[in-house]
């Protein structure tokens, strides 16, 4: 296998990566780690393997999983349905006889298959079960993975650099745990936040951001809403306020809160913040 790449990762043009996380990063990346990030929806994790790859010109393989996810549908699949048609018809330029042909890499045999290194999103993996989270670090570790049908072995050219992301909607297993590297990513603090803005809105007026800010978080902190907007809900506020031509900053602080549609995306929620705007009660 080949050694793995000395460069580091210090951020992207639209990613901020704070001290703390940028060194749980590299130092994975050197320890051969996989790094599992938790943290509320919105702050970044998905993102962040995005960022890598464009910074280090790795390609991105995303395995988003499912609670029904078997692991072998990660390593690879084997289509015996095209094969018996193919069989019977003997209208294919494939040959019957080579399962090969008919064996297809999974996102994580990709990765393994890939001529050059990549990043290797594993997207919410609280969602499968545990047998799934421990078989896959095993396939992780080891770095190959058998092929039953053929009875062949797949092993990795490159290491992948992997990221393993979580809502934390399920705990993980020990074992699980204890073979990864561990970032928890906070929500944005609004001097993050407006970094973050500033990054996105290079021309952005002082008092939009400002307002937008401190109106973005006192939402946030209304009662019984089941899903806070995240950055990217903010992100797409700003937008619709600039493309606004009736709308003016200084309405923020009066509490007209236009375009809640775009931060509250269940109805509950929506109508909660409705509702508690009109009344200017977070005012």
């Amino acid at each position: 296998m080949n050694q793995p790449s000395n460069n580091e990762f210090h951020g992207a043009n639209k990613y901020i990566l704070d001290n703390e996380l940028g060194s749980i990063v590299n130092i994975s990346m050197k320890l051969e780690m996989p790094l599992l990030l938790k943290g509320e929806p919105g702050t970044g994790k998905t993102m962040l393997a995005y960022a890598i790859a464009e910074t280090l010109s790795m390609p991105l393989t995303i395995l988003n999983v499912k609670s029904s996810m078997k692991l072998v549908e990660a390593l690879y699949q084997y289509d015996t349905l095209t094969r018996l048609n193919d069989s019977r018809f003997g209208d294919s330029k494939r040959d019957v006889s080579n399962i090969d042909e008919y064996i297809k890499m999974g996102k994580i045999g990709q990765a393994f298959c890939a001529d050059q290194r990549t990043v290797l999103l594993i997207d919410e993996i609280d969602k499968a079960d545990t047998d799934f989270q421990d078989d896959m670090l095993d396939v992780l570790d080891q770095m190959q993975f058998d092929i039953i049908e053929t009875d062949k072995t797949v092993k990795a050219i490159h290491r992948p650099v992997i990221i393993i992301t979580s809502n934390a909607k399920k705990d993980l297993s020990d074992p699980f745990l204890g073979r990864c590297n561990f970032h928890h990513i906070a929500f944005p603090d609004p001097k993050m936040m407006r970094k973050i803005i500033n990054v996105h809105f290079e021309n952005i007026d002082e008092k939009l951001a400002e307002n937008a800010i401190s109106s973005f978080y006192r939402l946030r902190e209304i009662d019984a809403i089941e899903k806070k907007p995240a950055t990217r809900e903010l992100l797409n506020w700003i937008r619709a306020l600039n493309a606004d031509p009736d709308f003016k900053a200084k309405d923020l602080v009066k509490g007209k809160m236009p375009f809640l549609g775009v931060l509250f995306k269940k109805s509950p929620d929506y109508e909660r913040a409705k509702n508690m705007t009109s009344r200017r009660k977070m005012f």
